[in-house]
């Protein structure tokens, strides 16, 4: 993958130069198709079928171009609003836990109500630090703060941490997503669109952010 630049033709180009080729190709088909019928056998003329069949044909390819070019354009205009949050926060999966200047913020997604949920905090190796109790949560996001002490109550450094969520709700497990936020560094794109990278986090899919801070 490869970092994006912005390209001050912007879609409409790309939109224009696919539309101008299919109008071209159907002009082409329609030259081709009247020159055939111009110079058919009198006793042998072209059968309507055949004509219905190559028209079917033109509307296909075409169809198919113009959903070609759509889709590209989407894809063009997603990169370029990627582009707008680097910089910014953004709240995605993920179990890193950024502590600075003495606070930690990070946060969890219920897929249903939970009477008791946890947060399990880890240093850099795997051990445990800090044990969080957010108590019974109603399903959906949910974002909680660490002073950045551990359970004896004294002050970390700061540093990258990670974190564990559990929750339970009438007694059974309920699988929470533990949500990260993290500052977008670059955008990354490729054939299939565009990608953010997070810092502590990694390379993230714009579908899988929650929240831009």
């Amino acid at each position: 993958m490869v970092t994006a630049v912005a390209d001050s033709t912007g879609v409409s180009g790309s939109t224009v130069g696919a539309t101008n080729a299919i109008k071209a190709q159907e002009d082409r088909f329609l030259k081709l198709l009247v020159a055939q019928m111009k110079n058919q056998d009198p006793l042998n003329p072209l059968d309507n079928a055949q004509v219905t069949s190559q028209m079917a044909q033109l509307s296909t390819v075409t169809g198919i171009e113009k959903l070609n070019a759509t889709l590209a354009a989407f894809t063009k205009s997603q990169s370029f609003d990627a582009v707008g949050m680097i910089g910014h926060y953004v709240v995605v999966p993920g179990s890193a836990l950024a502590l600075s200047g003495g606070v930690g913020t990070a946060g969890v997604e219920l897929p249903a109500d939970a009477d008791s949920v946890k947060v399990s905090i880890y240093d850099e190796d795997k051990k445990l630090v800090r044990q969080l109790d957010l108590g019974a949560q109603e399903a959906g996001p949910l974002m909680f703060a660490w002073d950045g002490r551990n359970d004896a109550g004294t002050a970390l450094a700061d540093g990258v941490f990670s974190f564990a969520v559990t929750a339970t709700a009438e007694g059974k497990s309920v699988s929470p997503v533990g949500l990260t936020v993290g500052l977008v560094k670059s955008v990354l794109m490729d054939a299939s669109g565009a990608a953010l990278s997070v810092q502590d986090v990694g390379e993230v899919d714009l579908g899988d952010i929650r929240q831009v801070l």
